[in-house]
């Protein structure tokens, strides 16, 4: 299961979340989460006017903070390694996603 975001991808093979960003000027870089190791999910659906987002929050961490300001939309930062922006075009396919990995957290 994929969801294309802003400037990455987010996948989901049923036990590993991998989330693959392209950073303007960067190289790619690729995180991955074991669903059974996240203590939390986010999703924030995109709008016509601004990006939403996907986030998965870990034991021991606290969630990133949204950006305020008028670029940024509300959103976590880009440099947040559990999160992808998301268009608003992507917002069914996320909330899948986010389910599938609820989902696969509930199950031992």
């Amino acid at each position: 299961m994929d969801v294309k975001g802003v400037l990455g991808i987010v996948s989901f093979d049923g036990e590993w979340i991998t989330i693959t960003k392209k950073e303007v000027g960067q190289q790619q870089r690729q995180f991955r989460i074991r669903a059974a190791d996240v203590t939390g999910t986010r999703l924030k659906p995109g709008t016509r006017l601004f990006h939403g987002y996907v986030q998965f929050v870990l034991p021991g961490s606290a969630p990133a903070p949204e950006s305020k300001g008028l670029l940024a939309g509300g959103r976590p930062p880009m440099s947040d390694p559990h999160s992808l922006s998301i268009r608003r075009s992507a917002n069914g396919a996320a909330a899948k996603l986010v389910a599938a990995v609820e989902q696969a957290r509930a199950t031992p």
